[in-house]
């Protein structure tokens, strides 16, 4: 019983990696899909431009196609977010007059999010006589989905390497207990057992080493959330957000419990297939 345990550890430790890592880049994923949702497009106004005018100029670009809303923010109104969000509000007051410019927030209808069409639309807004810059408000959420990208490619590099060593350890383990039960095998073939018979309890073996060590997987990564539940939820009212950490989905546990079974059936199978072979009564 204890290198049975001793087995299945190993085989949930290896399964739990790929699967917590998996289940975090699912919720980033989620928080970024919000992040998406609120893009915009920032167009600072040269100094130049009173606030009359960045008014009529952003009613001008609410009626365009590809925008949904167009918001002027005054002078004004611009130096007192950056005195409530910047901390600088001391040094603020002495200066003799306003640096900021007036600026209009756009934001593109639904159907123009795409980066094609929304770096068009930034260049074009970017050619406007009063606009000194243009800036697309979310393009580090861009870069942020590239990364995910390339750790989530990464995470199945790496679960494919772990579930090798699934296969691996469970196939070491089954020829072991094939070498153990090598006399009760030389029986069974004395008295006319099939390798088809000899080989249906070792399969077994390795499926439910799959299983138990899928399970104990899924106990592992379900108490590792739970513990950083917490934080997470004061993080995110940090930020006035709703978002709630989520462990592993339902299709989710599915797959780690068929990658399970399929990874120890399979290093049984290979096991018992090179190794019982070779046995034969004297």
């Amino acid at each position: 019983p204890f290198s049975s345990l001793l087995t299945t550890a190993v085989v949930a430790i290896a399964l739990a990696l790929p699967s917590g890592l998996l289940a975090l880049l699912d919720n980033l994923q989620r928080v970024s899909n919000a992040w998406d949702g609120s893009s915009s497009i920032s167009l600072f106004l040269k100094p130049t431009i009173s606030d009359a005018r960045a008014k009529t100029l952003a009613d001008e670009l609410a009626e365009w196609p590809r925008i949904d809303q167009a918001r002027s923010i005054s002078r004004e109104q611009a130096l007192a977010e950056f005195r409530e969000f910047s901390g600088f509000g001391e040094a603020l007051d002495t200066l003799e007059e306003n640096p900021l410019p007036a600026v209009l927030e756009v934001r593109p209808k639904a159907d123009n999010v795409s980066d094609q069409h929304v770096e068009s639309l930034v260049d074009e807004l970017g050619r406007l006589p009063e606009v000194e810059l243009a800036q697309l408000d979310l393009q580090w959420v861009r870069r942020f989905h590239v990364l995910m990208d390339i750790g989530r490619r990464g995470v199945w590099v790496v679960g494919g390497l772990l579930g090798l060593a699934v296969f691996l350890i469970v196939g070491n383990t089954i020829r072991l207990e094939i070498e153990n039960r090598r006399d009760e095998i030389e029986v069974s073939k004395l008295i006319g057992g099939t390798d088809a018979f000899i080989r249906r309890p070792f399969l077994y073996t390795g499926l439910w080493y799959g299983l138990f060590g899928a399970l104990l997987a899924w106990i592992v990564v379900s108490l590792g959330f739970w513990l950083i539940d917490a934080p997470a939820r004061r993080l995110a009212g940090l930020y006035d957000s709703g978002f709630l950490l989520s462990g592993l989905s339902w299709p989710g546990t599915g797959l780690l419990l068929l990658a399970g079974m399929a990874l120890g059936l399979a290093g049984a199978w290979l096991a018992v297939g090179r190794h019982l072979s070779a046995i034969e009564p004297s």
